[in-house]
Parts: C-alpha cells; sequence; structure tokens
C-alpha cells in the first residue's frame, strides 16, 4: 500500500502545481518553461508507474474490504463508462461536445473514479479511485476561479466539426466495446466477468 500513497502523493503533488498559479510560476521562472514541463512530464510518468504498481500490490496484499458494493451496480458502472470514452476523445477534439463541456476530460475522470467506487469497496481502490474523483472535482473548482482555466464560450464551429461529433462519438463507443471484450483484461489485467 506504501508504493500505491507514494505514487498518488507524488502524482496529485504535481497535478496540484497548476492550481496554485504562484507556486507554478516561481517553478517556471526557476527553471524555464521547457525544463519545467520535462520535469513535471516525467515526475508525472514516475508517479503513474507507482501507481498502478503499487495497486497492483495492493490488490493482492493486505487489502481491506470498507464495503461490499451491491450486484447491480456493476450494471450501473457500465452504463456509466460509456459517455467516459466519447468525453475522453473529445477533450483532443474541437466539436460542440467539447465547447458545451469544456473540460471533458475532467468530466470523464469523474465518471470513471465514481463508476468505480460504485464495485470496488476494498481500502486499495478507494485510495485509488477517490483520489481521483477528488482531485477531478477540485481541479475543475479551481479551473472555474482561474483566469486562465476557462476557455472562451464562443466557440464557432464548421459544418464539417459539427459532423465531427458524429466521429468522436463514434469511436469512443468503439472503444467502450473493444475495452469491454478484451481491453480491460488487456490493459488492467482484470476481466469484466
Amino acid at each position: 500500500m506504501t508504493i500505491l500513497i507514494a505514487g498518488l502523493a507524488l502524482f496529485f503533488g504535481l497535478h496540484f502545481l497548476p492550481m496554485a498559479s504562484g507556486l507554478r510560476a516561481s517553478f517556471v521562472d526557476r527553471l524555464g518553461a521547457m525544463p519545467y514541463r520535462g520535469l513535471y512530464s516525467i515526475l508525472s510518468i514516475i508517479g503513474l508507474v507507482l501507481i498502478v504498481y503499487g495497486y497492483g500490490e495492493a490488490r493482492i496484499g493486505d487489502n481491506p474490504v470498507l464495503y461490499t458494493p451491491p450486484h447491480w451496480t456493476r450494471h450501473l458502472t457500465m452504463l456509466l463508462m460509456v459517455p467516459v470514452f466519447i468525453l475522453l476523445i473529445a477533450a483532443y477534439v474541437q466539436g460542440r461536445i467539447k465547447a458545451r463541456f469544456r473540460h471533458p476530460m475532467l468530466l470523464a475522470v469523474k465518471i470513471w473514479a465514481f463508476a468505480h467506487l460504485l464495485v470496488r469497496g476494498d481500502l486499495a481502490s478507494v485510495l485509488l479511485f477517490g483520489s481521483f474523483l477528488a482531485w477531478a472535482v477540485i481541479d475543475r473548482i479551481s479551473l472555474k476561479r482561474r483566469t486562465d482555466g476557462e476557455p472562451s464560450v464562443a466557440i464557432h464551429l464548421s459544418e464539417k466539426r459539427r459532423f465531427g461529433d458524429v466521429g468522436i462519438i463514434l469511436a469512443g463507443l468503439a472503444i467502450f466495446v473493444w475495452f469491454v471484450l478484451q481491453g480491460h483484461v488487456l490493459v488492467i489485467g482484470v476481466p469484466l466477468s
């Protein structure tokens, strides 16, 4: 559990930096923009690796069960996961979905984390998914208060971009289906059955 907690502390410690714009600015001033981004990226990857490894170790080690979710929550989780993949793709593609939700990746993280808390009641899972949920909520609130956080509402979309949302939805649904059929076991190592 120690490795998981260390990974979460490193990863989210770094991801809280942009919320404190003065602190982030002082690091950028000292290091320079590119070295800051490079160090931030490297340390984030290390934190993510520690999270993945630590979660795997914690699941097979001493991992007390805090609550036992009812069986029907598995179905609700599957339903909640459908928009997650669409929102993740929309975060990187201009269109109505991105304009409507402004920060689709944060919304995807919130839904993903909440959905997994519905079906995983062990301590390691509560730490992992609860941390991601808390960070996404705090970051979204922070973005509303920061001057650099909210994109312009007046996004003009061409007809081509409007139809691009259909592609985003279809791609998200395709990835969701792949993830249900084989991706979750390949990427996460846990079958969904």
